[in-house]
């Protein structure tokens, strides 16, 4: 079975403060990477510069939280 979105593909959005393209190459490999994240992606146009995170698995919003903390990022859980 691939990567793909079934119902426990749960969907984390968080807002940030990864403003620019560069430093979304930052967290790039990071979430490429990431053995539980399926797809990531960062819209640096909205004014909550918001994260979508889509997992195969339990990952909590906290370690995200963590990761992007270790990457000198702020990130704080978005309600959908």
């Amino acid at each position: 079975m691939g990567k793909r979105k079934t119902p426990s593909n749960p969907l984390l959005i968080f807002r940030t403060d990864i403003k620019t393209r560069k430093k979304v190459k930052v967290i790039k490999p990071l979430f490429n990477n990431h053995p539980l994240i399926v797809k990531w992606s960062v819209d640096t146009e909205d004014i909550d510069n918001v994260l979508r995170i889509e997992t195969i698995n339990d990952i909590s919003e906290n370690e995200i939280i963590i990761l992007l903390k270790a990457c000198g990022f702020h990130c704080e859980p978005l309600e959908d």
